[in-house]
Protein backbone atom coordinates (compact mmCIF):
# COMPACT_ATOMS: atom_id res chain seq x y z
CA UNK A 1 0.00 0.00 0.00
CA UNK A 2 2.92 2.73 0.60
CA UNK A 3 4.54 1.61 -2.56
CA UNK A 4 1.77 2.24 -4.40
CA UNK A 5 1.26 5.50 -2.75
CA UNK A 6 5.23 6.59 -3.18
CA UNK A 7 5.05 8.33 -6.35
CA UNK A 8 2.31 11.17 -4.34
CA UNK A 9 5.27 11.93 -2.19
CA UNK A 10 6.81 13.98 -5.23
CA UNK A 11 3.63 15.88 -5.37
CA UNK A 12 3.24 17.23 -1.72
CA UNK A 13 6.32 20.25 -2.70
CA UNK A 14 3.88 20.92 -5.55
CA UNK A 15 0.47 21.23 -4.00
CA UNK A 16 2.84 23.25 -1.42
CA UNK A 17 3.55 25.79 -4.07
CA UNK A 18 0.21 26.01 -5.34
CA UNK A 19 -0.92 26.59 -2.53
CA UNK A 20 1.50 29.42 -1.33
CA UNK A 21 0.57 31.32 -4.65
CA UNK A 22 -2.79 30.65 -5.28
CA UNK A 23 -4.80 31.13 -1.81
CA UNK A 24 -4.43 34.76 -1.12
CA UNK A 25 -5.30 34.93 -4.67
CA UNK A 26 -8.85 32.92 -4.30
CA UNK A 27 -8.65 34.68 -1.00
CA UNK A 28 -9.04 37.72 -2.46
CA UNK A 29 -11.45 36.83 -5.29
CA UNK A 30 -13.77 35.14 -2.90
CA UNK A 31 -14.14 38.55 -0.68
CA UNK A 32 -13.99 40.93 -3.98
CA UNK A 33 -14.93 40.23 -7.38
CA UNK A 34 -16.62 36.48 -7.05
CA UNK A 35 -19.25 38.59 -4.66
CA UNK A 36 -20.33 40.35 -7.73
CA UNK A 37 -23.24 38.79 -10.00
CA UNK A 38 -21.30 38.66 -13.10
CA UNK A 39 -18.79 36.65 -11.74
CA UNK A 40 -20.29 34.39 -9.51
CA UNK A 41 -19.63 31.67 -11.32
CA UNK A 42 -16.05 31.39 -10.31
CA UNK A 43 -16.47 28.97 -7.24
CA UNK A 44 -18.39 27.27 -9.45
CA UNK A 45 -15.60 26.87 -11.91
CA UNK A 46 -13.21 25.74 -9.23
CA UNK A 47 -15.17 23.21 -7.75
CA UNK A 48 -15.64 21.42 -11.23
CA UNK A 49 -12.16 22.02 -12.12
CA UNK A 50 -10.96 20.54 -8.71
CA UNK A 51 -13.54 17.81 -9.35
CA UNK A 52 -12.31 17.12 -12.75
CA UNK A 53 -8.56 16.97 -11.60
CA UNK A 54 -9.79 14.30 -8.34
CA UNK A 55 -11.39 12.26 -11.35
CA UNK A 56 -8.10 11.16 -12.72
CA UNK A 57 -6.12 11.26 -9.53
CA UNK A 58 -4.84 7.35 -10.67
CA UNK A 59 -2.33 9.43 -13.03
CA UNK A 60 -0.74 10.72 -9.90
CA UNK A 61 -0.13 7.29 -8.92
CA UNK A 62 2.10 6.20 -12.65
CA UNK A 63 5.69 5.82 -12.45
CA UNK A 64 6.64 6.44 -15.62
CA UNK A 65 9.15 8.80 -16.53
CA UNK A 66 8.72 11.67 -18.75
CA UNK A 67 11.72 12.67 -21.36
CA UNK A 68 14.18 14.90 -21.60
CA UNK A 69 12.04 17.20 -24.17
CA UNK A 70 8.95 16.73 -22.03
CA UNK A 71 11.05 18.09 -19.13
CA UNK A 72 12.04 21.37 -20.92
CA UNK A 73 8.90 21.83 -22.51
CA UNK A 74 8.12 21.68 -18.46
CA UNK A 75 9.96 23.96 -17.60
CA UNK A 76 9.71 26.62 -19.77
CA UNK A 77 5.92 26.74 -19.71
CA UNK A 78 6.84 27.19 -15.58
CA UNK A 79 8.66 29.86 -15.82
CA UNK A 80 6.93 31.96 -17.89
CA UNK A 81 3.67 31.05 -15.91
CA UNK A 82 5.91 32.01 -12.65
CA UNK A 83 7.39 35.18 -14.26
CA UNK A 84 2.91 36.12 -15.49
CA UNK A 85 1.84 35.89 -11.82
CA UNK A 86 4.66 37.61 -10.57
CA UNK A 87 3.75 40.61 -12.79
CA UNK A 88 0.04 39.90 -12.15
CA UNK A 89 0.48 40.03 -8.34
CA UNK A 90 2.92 43.06 -8.09
CA UNK A 91 0.95 45.26 -10.22
CA UNK A 92 -2.35 44.26 -9.46
CA UNK A 93 -3.63 42.74 -12.61
CA UNK A 94 -5.99 39.60 -12.54
CA UNK A 95 -5.88 38.82 -16.10
CA UNK A 96 -2.02 37.34 -15.59
CA UNK A 97 -2.30 35.99 -11.61
CA UNK A 98 -5.45 34.59 -12.22
CA UNK A 99 -4.59 32.80 -15.48
CA UNK A 100 -1.15 31.74 -14.52
CA UNK A 101 -1.92 28.90 -12.76
CA UNK A 102 -2.83 27.38 -16.20
CA UNK A 103 0.85 27.41 -17.79
CA UNK A 104 2.00 26.52 -13.86
CA UNK A 105 0.12 23.30 -13.34
CA UNK A 106 0.74 22.21 -17.12
CA UNK A 107 4.42 23.16 -16.37
CA UNK A 108 4.15 20.70 -13.09
CA UNK A 109 2.36 18.19 -14.81
CA UNK A 110 5.31 18.08 -17.88
CA UNK A 111 8.06 18.24 -15.55
CA UNK A 112 6.75 15.38 -13.07
CA UNK A 113 4.34 12.73 -15.21
CA UNK A 114 4.58 13.93 -18.95
CA UNK A 115 2.47 14.66 -21.57
CA UNK A 116 0.27 11.44 -20.73
CA UNK A 117 -0.98 13.17 -17.65
CA UNK A 118 -1.49 16.72 -20.08
CA UNK A 119 -4.52 14.60 -22.06
CA UNK A 120 -5.96 13.07 -18.70
CA UNK A 121 -6.28 16.72 -17.30
CA UNK A 122 -6.73 18.41 -20.51
CA UNK A 123 -10.11 19.93 -20.10
CA UNK A 124 -9.95 20.33 -16.47
CA UNK A 125 -7.15 23.00 -17.08
CA UNK A 126 -9.23 24.44 -19.96
CA UNK A 127 -11.81 24.64 -17.51
CA UNK A 128 -9.66 26.93 -15.80
CA UNK A 129 -9.88 29.70 -18.29
CA UNK A 130 -13.62 30.47 -16.94
CA UNK A 131 -12.07 31.08 -14.04
CA UNK A 132 -10.21 34.37 -15.49
CA UNK A 133 -11.71 37.36 -15.23
CA UNK A 134 -12.60 38.83 -19.10
CA UNK A 135 -9.98 41.88 -19.97
CA UNK A 136 -11.32 44.98 -19.58
CA UNK A 137 -11.29 46.44 -23.07
CA UNK A 138 -12.96 43.10 -24.10
CA UNK A 139 -15.79 43.90 -22.23
CA UNK A 140 -15.77 47.69 -23.11
CA UNK A 141 -15.37 46.77 -26.91
CA UNK A 142 -18.79 44.00 -26.42
CA UNK A 143 -20.74 45.65 -23.69
CA UNK A 144 -21.81 48.52 -26.10
CA UNK A 145 -23.31 46.87 -29.04
CA UNK A 146 -24.71 43.86 -27.11
CA UNK A 147 -26.74 46.66 -25.15
CA UNK A 148 -27.83 48.19 -28.51
CA UNK A 149 -28.91 44.75 -30.40
CA UNK A 150 -30.87 43.83 -27.03
CA UNK A 151 -32.78 47.18 -27.20
CA UNK A 152 -33.87 47.37 -30.65
CA UNK A 153 -34.92 43.43 -30.86
CA UNK A 154 -36.53 44.00 -27.23
CA UNK A 155 -38.86 47.27 -28.86
CA UNK A 156 -39.29 45.42 -31.80
CA UNK A 157 -41.05 41.86 -30.40
CA UNK A 158 -42.94 44.27 -27.87
CA UNK A 159 -44.66 47.01 -29.92
CA UNK A 160 -45.16 44.11 -32.56
CA UNK A 161 -47.32 42.28 -29.47
CA UNK A 162 -49.10 45.66 -29.16
CA UNK A 163 -47.39 47.07 -26.51
CA UNK A 164 -46.61 51.17 -26.27
CA UNK A 165 -42.98 51.11 -26.13
CA UNK A 166 -40.54 53.40 -27.70
CA UNK A 167 -37.18 53.56 -28.18
CA UNK A 168 -34.12 55.76 -28.16
CA UNK A 169 -30.72 54.42 -28.18
CA UNK A 170 -30.73 52.05 -25.19
CA UNK A 171 -33.27 53.58 -23.38
CA UNK A 172 -36.65 52.27 -23.59
CA UNK A 173 -39.59 53.64 -22.36
CA UNK A 174 -42.61 51.49 -22.17
CA UNK A 175 -46.18 52.73 -20.90
CA UNK A 176 -45.33 55.63 -17.83
CA UNK A 177 -41.69 54.16 -17.64
CA UNK A 178 -38.61 54.82 -18.80
CA UNK A 179 -36.00 51.30 -18.57
CA UNK A 180 -32.40 51.73 -19.17
CA UNK A 181 -30.56 48.81 -20.62
CA UNK A 182 -27.61 48.99 -18.59
CA UNK A 183 -23.81 46.76 -19.01
CA UNK A 184 -25.28 44.15 -16.68
CA UNK A 185 -28.08 43.49 -18.94
CA UNK A 186 -26.12 42.91 -22.09
CA UNK A 187 -25.63 39.59 -21.07
CA UNK A 188 -22.10 39.27 -21.64
CA UNK A 189 -20.81 37.37 -18.51
CA UNK A 190 -23.98 35.14 -18.87
CA UNK A 191 -22.43 33.86 -22.43
CA UNK A 192 -19.18 33.70 -20.56
CA UNK A 193 -20.76 31.52 -17.63
CA UNK A 194 -23.44 29.81 -20.06
CA UNK A 195 -20.78 28.91 -22.09
CA UNK A 196 -18.12 27.18 -19.67
CA UNK A 197 -21.52 24.87 -19.16
CA UNK A 198 -22.22 24.00 -22.06
CA UNK A 199 -18.69 23.06 -22.89
CA UNK A 200 -19.11 21.22 -19.55
CA UNK A 201 -21.89 19.21 -20.90
CA UNK A 202 -20.67 18.12 -24.20
CA UNK A 203 -17.31 16.91 -22.45
CA UNK A 204 -20.04 14.91 -19.76
CA UNK A 205 -21.72 13.71 -22.39
CA UNK A 206 -19.11 12.32 -24.76
CA UNK A 207 -21.04 12.60 -27.86
CA UNK A 208 -19.31 10.75 -30.68
CA UNK A 209 -20.58 12.94 -33.65
CA UNK A 210 -18.01 15.49 -33.94
CA UNK A 211 -21.05 17.44 -36.30
CA UNK A 212 -23.02 17.37 -33.36
CA UNK A 213 -20.59 18.60 -31.11
CA UNK A 214 -19.64 21.38 -33.65
CA UNK A 215 -23.25 22.49 -33.69
CA UNK A 216 -23.75 23.18 -30.02
CA UNK A 217 -20.52 24.43 -29.26
CA UNK A 218 -21.44 27.28 -32.46
CA UNK A 219 -25.32 27.44 -30.77
CA UNK A 220 -24.08 28.13 -26.95
CA UNK A 221 -23.53 32.10 -27.94
CA UNK A 222 -26.54 32.76 -29.35
CA UNK A 223 -28.50 30.71 -27.26
CA UNK A 224 -26.89 32.61 -23.83
CA UNK A 225 -28.09 35.52 -26.52
CA UNK A 226 -31.48 34.40 -27.11
CA UNK A 227 -31.59 33.87 -23.36
CA UNK A 228 -30.96 37.33 -22.49
CA UNK A 229 -32.94 38.84 -24.67
CA UNK A 230 -36.27 36.93 -22.88
CA UNK A 231 -35.08 38.41 -19.82
CA UNK A 232 -34.70 41.94 -20.33
CA UNK A 233 -38.35 41.43 -22.31
CA UNK A 234 -39.95 39.54 -19.05
CA UNK A 235 -38.10 42.38 -17.23
CA UNK A 236 -40.15 45.31 -19.47
CA UNK A 237 -43.21 43.19 -19.01
CA UNK A 238 -42.77 43.23 -15.38
CA UNK A 239 -41.91 46.62 -14.91
CA UNK A 240 -45.20 47.52 -17.12
CA UNK A 241 -47.58 45.44 -15.44
CA UNK A 242 -46.50 45.24 -11.97
CA UNK A 243 -44.23 48.77 -11.65
CA UNK A 244 -41.01 50.07 -11.47
CA UNK A 245 -40.36 48.23 -7.92
CA UNK A 246 -41.23 45.00 -9.07
CA UNK A 247 -39.30 45.05 -11.77
CA UNK A 248 -35.61 46.77 -9.56
CA UNK A 249 -36.27 44.14 -6.61
CA UNK A 250 -36.25 40.62 -6.43
CA UNK A 251 -37.51 39.79 -9.79
CA UNK A 252 -34.44 41.54 -11.52
CA UNK A 253 -32.26 39.59 -9.68
CA UNK A 254 -34.50 36.28 -9.95
CA UNK A 255 -34.36 37.17 -13.82
CA UNK A 256 -30.77 36.27 -13.47
CA UNK A 257 -31.19 32.88 -12.81
CA UNK A 258 -33.98 32.45 -14.97
CA UNK A 259 -31.76 33.38 -18.38
CA UNK A 260 -29.39 30.66 -17.27
CA UNK A 261 -32.30 28.24 -16.66
CA UNK A 262 -33.39 29.14 -19.78
CA UNK A 263 -30.22 29.15 -21.51
CA UNK A 264 -29.61 25.82 -20.36
CA UNK A 265 -32.90 24.14 -21.47
CA UNK A 266 -32.61 25.87 -24.92
CA UNK A 267 -29.21 23.94 -24.97
CA UNK A 268 -30.79 20.94 -24.02
CA UNK A 269 -33.90 20.86 -26.33
CA UNK A 270 -31.36 21.25 -29.01
CA UNK A 271 -29.13 18.48 -28.18
CA UNK A 272 -32.10 15.97 -27.85
CA UNK A 273 -33.15 17.28 -30.99
CA UNK A 274 -29.68 16.89 -33.14
CA UNK A 275 -30.15 12.95 -31.35
CA UNK A 276 -32.00 12.48 -34.27
CA UNK A 277 -30.03 13.52 -36.76
CA UNK A 278 -26.54 12.38 -35.40
CA UNK A 279 -27.30 9.65 -33.11
CA UNK A 280 -24.02 8.65 -31.28
CA UNK A 281 -22.31 5.40 -32.51
CA UNK A 282 -21.69 2.49 -30.20
CA UNK A 283 -18.71 2.38 -28.24
CA UNK A 284 -16.39 -0.76 -28.10
CA UNK A 285 -16.32 -1.74 -24.70
CA UNK A 286 -12.23 -0.57 -24.47
CA UNK A 287 -12.96 2.59 -24.70
CA UNK A 288 -15.96 3.08 -22.87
Amino acid sequence: MLDALAPLKSWWPVVLGLLVLYVPTYWMLAHGLWNSDDHAHGPIVLAVALFLIWQQRDIFLKTDNPTRVEVAIGWTVLIVGLLAYALGRSQDILLFEVGSQIPVILGALLITLGTKAVRALWFALFFLLFIIPLPGFVVDAATGPLKQYISVIAEQVLYAAGYPIARSGVTLTVGPYQLLVADACSGLHSMFSLSAMGLLYLYLMQHTSVTRNLIIMAAILPIAFVANIVRVIVLILVTYHLGDEAGQGFLHGFAGIMLFIIGLLFLFVLDWLLGFIFPDRQRVRGQA
